[in-house]
């Protein structure tokens, strides 16, 4: 079992390999320069390797590049091999990265935040607060007030009546 900083060293060396024969060694058409190596994973073992891409384009982009990518697999093992020269060059699997509709849909809530706070702003633009500017009574005020209470009702805020 390879420790941690090994695997990671090997994740990050097969994803600078990958990503630059991609865009200097394969001559498919279907890979082009719409393909981009997001993130690379290596089990603990150093046997598998999956390896996270976009594609810039719509659906049959996608669908040409994982294609592409799934023959062109072979290659891109060897490169890997013989740049990492460790005993067993690890399988690759390529697995398309969720992260652009991750954040599109971000965007999106973002975006109908933003316009439901426009529409509480518009509507508050002239209201004005409920009750009076200063809701708060002053050291000298309780004496006038306690003279506009009705009969029979409760003295404010603890005060004893018959005092």
């Amino acid at each position: 079992m390879a420790d941690n900083a090994r695997a990671k060293r090997l994740a990050d060396l097969i994803r600078e390999v990958v990503a630059e024969k991609l865009h200097r060694g394969i001559k498919d058409p279907r890979l082009g320069t719409h393909v981009t190596v997001t993130d690379t994973r290596v089990t603990g073992d150093l046997r598998e390797a999956t390896v996270f891409y976009t594609v810039y384009g719509d659906e049959e982009d996608r669908k040409a590049a994982a294609a592409g990518l799934e023959s062109a697999k072979g290659v891109l093992r060897s490169a890997v091999g013989s740049a990492a020269g460790i005993k067993h060059t690890p399988s690759l699997t390529f697995v398309a990265d969720a992260l652009p509709e991750t954040a599109k849909t971000i965007d999106e809530a973002l975006a109908r935040a933003r316009a439901a706070d426009e529409e509480v702003r518009k509507a508050s633009s002239g209201a004005a607060y409920a009750g009076e500017p200063d809701p708060y009574r002053k050291p000298g005020e309780s004496a006038a007030d306690d003279a506009d209470l009705p009969e029979g009702s409760d003295a404010p805020d603890g005060e004893d009546e018959s005092a």
